[in-house]
């Protein structure tokens, strides 16, 4: 059994906003829950009755409300929440706009920090909302941004939202081809855009990247320009309208006319990481992301009005969405732009003592980075403020669980969290009121049907298998785009247990009715908590004269996911190092650095079906030392055997070039 490693003190149990909801459903249903396995029960059972209540607990601002709380139950996917109400995401996010306290603090590694108040989000909001309605923008139209993370990505989303249109977004690491392969299918119609952003000390320029992606993006009408790293970018482009331009013939008192729309309807579009094909767009609904990010937050997060939340994060991870959408729970966020470890390791500890940050977001590969850095930043900084730490990106070890209460603060509810873009949530996450154990996510969300299956669907109760989700919830996307018939989104979540969702992770119960996850059980790779698509790295790596073929699969070493690229080449050709940076520069040029795999290696075959299907989870379980499963249906299973060497080569030298 796992050590206990906190519990919450009588002072932090006593004010705990999950306390107040347990006796408003006792009240309201003459219940008797005392604790959070009862609530979670009841949640489950009678989760019509759980969406109502936290209705009413997060004051969910709506011009209407839902005449049926839940429909067709029985579908998944199919079912329906909340029919009949109409409400706006923005005018939830923004119900503080005449109170005086801080939205939003933005702090970049080169030492600014700004803040800004809610009246003045407000009217900055109204500006840009206006403006877009005056460009023709209406309710469905598609708005998406290549931006760091900046006050301004946020005024620029709200304005979106506030008009019933759809948001989405990529952080400026990416390059061209990775910001048309996803936005070319959704038909934007504006693209916000910066000069540039900052990281690890460095500046990087990003105006060039404006006329390729405009040639590909042919639906854009108008493109928006961010002055962010010089106060007058030299642009030169005749469609390009610098911000300030756009938005001051706009009057920042006028107030914000939010559009009304159905609790399903389109909010953000966020992009899977599937193995085949370009990334595929996650279509998530207005009310659903609203109501799951009000739980996660008040419940489980327990944020309280003015307290202050940071999440490391770029605009092209959910995390963003999720960070911003704490606004509706009257909290100040905080956004950083550049590396987490730059001036110093500690930097993000130093923003803590300085910005008093009560909420610290992270990844799990964060702590395992400054864990090996040997900085103890209990004994340097004062962490006062500090009271909940959250990990996420990929399982933290139990020794990462040891680090946070030994070297960074003993008195700090320590929560991994774990979900994913596919349902811009979590499905297991922390709570306030429970024991945090080593290595162990507390629990599972309040009205999320979670359980552990094994291959035949049977649960377990005990060992490794499926996390999946029985019933519905509503933070469920409302399906792909593009996907009329809903069969690309059946193939990724239903296909395995047909009318149950299945998440792709590999995982365990605890005997504290907590979770341990072990790991992706597809081919998805996850470095540092990054989920990357393997065709986002094949389409680039054979587009080289010298590659005949590749296969990518992601190493786990400690906790995080190595890049291992295996390359066929033409001819009789040779892997040289110049070769092997040609490559990476291939990916970093044309996706991210996120993609640059750790190793490359040469090889004479690849595994593959029948059908001529390249098989990854093949090798990936032979490097990894799993089992092998279905090697029967292989046409070359010859192929396998200079895997199975390399499996020892690898796993004796992790740091094999």
């Amino acid at each position: 059994m796992n050590k206990k490693l906190w519990q919450a003190s009588p002072e932090r149990l006593k004010h705990a906003s999950i306390n107040r909801f347990i006796t408003l459903c006792n009240e309201n249903y003459a219940l008797a829950i005392n604790d959070y396995a009862g609530l979670y029960q009841w949640s489950i059972t009678d989760s019509v009755a759980f969406w109502k209540t936290l209705w009413e607990f997060a004051d969910v601002i709506a011009e209407q409300k839902a005449h049926h709380i839940l429909t067709h139950s029985e579908k998944m996917p199919g079912a329906r929440w909340f029919s009949g109400a109409k409400l706006n995401y923005a005018e939830n996010l923004l119900r503080n706009r005449d109170e005086d306290s801080i939205a939003i603090i933005f702090h970049h590694e080169q030492g600014k920090t700004q803040y800004l108040r809610y009246p003045s989000l407000y009217h900055q909001v109204s500006q840009l909302a206006q403006a877009l309605a005056a460009d023709g923008i209406i309710a469905g139209d598609r708005i998406v941004a290549v931006l760091p993370n900046i006050p301004e990505t946020v005024i620029a989303m709200l304005a979106t939202t506030s008009l019933g249109a759809v948001w989405s977004s990529c952080s400026p690491d990416f390059a061209v081809a990775g910001v048309v392969d996803r936005f070319s299918q959704i038909a934007p119609k504006v693209l916000f855009i910066s000069d540039g952003y900052h990281f690890n000390g460095h500046v990087y320029e990003r105006m060039d990247q404006i006329k390729p992606i405009l040639a590909k993006l042919t639906s854009i009408t108008r493109t928006v320009l961010i002055p962010y790293l010089h106060k007058k970018p030299n642009s030169n482009f005749q469609q390009v309208t610098l911000w300030q331009n756009y938005i001051v013939h706009y009057s920042p008192n006028r107030p914000i006319i939010y559009t009304q729309v159905a609790f399903d309807s389109p909010l953000f579009i966020l992009y899977s990481s599937g193995t085949t094909g370009p990334p595929k767009c996650i279509v998530h609904s207005v009310g659903g992301t609203l109501l799951q990010h009000l739980k996660e937050h008040l419940l489980h997060v327990d944020i309280h009005p003015d307290e202050r939340f940071f999440y490391y994060t770029s605009c092209g991870w959910m995390m963003w969405n999720w960070l911003v959408s704490a606004l509706a729970s009257r909290a100040t966020i905080i956004l950083y732009e550049g590396s987490p470890l730059y001036p110093r390791t500690a930097a993000l500890f130093d923003l803590v003592d300085k910005l008093h940050i009560n909420i610290f977001g992270i990844s799990a590969k964060y702590i395992d980075v400054i864990k090996k850095s040997a900085i103890t930043p209990k004994n340097t900084h004062k962490l006062d403020s500090l009271k909940t730490i959250l990990s996420t990106g990929s399982p933290l070890m139990a020794e990462g669980f040891d680090y946070v209460y030994q070297s960074i603060k003993s008195d700090v509810c320590l929560s991994s969290i774990s979900g994913g873009s596919d349902i811009i949530s979590c499905f297991v996450l922390g709570s306030p009121i429970l024991p945090v154990y080593r290595g162990e996510i507390q629990c599972p969300g309040l009205a999320m049907a979670v359980d552990v299956y094994d291959a035949a669907a049977n649960p377990l109760l005990t060992g490794k298998g499926e996390l999946v989700c029985t019933a519905p919830f509503p933070s469920m996307p409302t399906g792909f785009w593009q996907d009329p018939e809903q069969k690309k989104y059946h193939a990724a979540y239903f296909a395995k247990f047909p009318g149950i969702w299945c998440h792709g992770d590999y995982v365990s119960w605890t005997s504290h009715q907590g979770m341990i996850i072990y790991g992706r059980s597809d081919a998805t790779l996850n470095p540092g908590g990054i989920r990357i698509g393997t065709a986002e790295i094949y389409r680039q790596v054979e587009q080289l004269d010298e590659i005949k073929e590749s296969l990518v699969i992601g190493q786990q070493i400690k906790g995080d996911c190595k890049i291992i690229l295996f390359v066929i080449l033409q001819n009789k050709l040779h892997l040289s190092e110049p070769l092997k940076s040609k490559i990476k520069q291939q990916i970093k040029n044309h996706t991210s650095p996120h993609h640059v795999p750790g190793t490359i290696i040469q090889v004479t075959d690849i595994p593959r079906t029948k059908s001529g299907k390249i098989m990854e989870i093949t090798v990936r379980n032979i490097i990894n030392g799993d089992l092998v499963e279905n090697i029967n249906s292989l046409a070359n299973p010859e192929s396998l055997q200079q895997f199975k060497a390399l499996h020892h080569t690898l796993n004796f030298n992790p740091q094999h070039p």
